[in-house]
């Protein structure tokens, strides 16, 4: 019986780490992310609803800036259900078109940091290189 049950233990511990080895990093600026996106400099966001939608009252004498989002087709109309995962709920809410942020947002995302990218490697390498010269003197 002592036996069965380590076996068992062992395969728990197995298959959760097993399960653990599994995962899927999507970020800003790719196709499959949905979330919060930080408008900067972008160009003017089209929109799905002109107004913002606001599921719950905030606390009194509390005000949030607008928050503009990309979901999920459908979690707009029935945004009540599905705020809570995106932590909106009492956050005025606008919901950016799928074309614009596939068509305008991700390319002006990804060329922006890009160009932040290639900066801070060109940094990076000068550093190195006068940290090493000033070891061997």
């Amino acid at each position: 019986m002592k036996k069965l049950f380590i076996a068992l233990g062992v395969l728990a511990v197995a298959g959760s780490a097993h399960a653990a080895d599994v995962g899927v990093s999507i970020s800003v600026g790719q196709p499959g992310f949905y979330g919060r996106i930080d408008i900067g400099n972008a160009p003017q966001p089209q929109l799905i609803f002109a107004a913002p939608v606001v599921i719950r009252a905030p606390a009194p004498h509390v005000v949030y800036q607008p928050m503009y989002l990309r979901v999920p087709p459908g979690h707009e109309k029935k945004w009540n259900k599905h705020c809570g995962k995106y932590n909106a709920c009492g956050h005025p809410v606008y919901f950016v078109r799928d074309n614009w942020y596939t068509d305008v947002y991700a390319p002006h995302y990804q060329k922006a940091h890009k160009d932040d990218d290639q900066g801070k490697k060109g940094k990076g390498h000068g550093k190195e290189k006068k940290d090493k010269g000033n070891r061997d003197n």
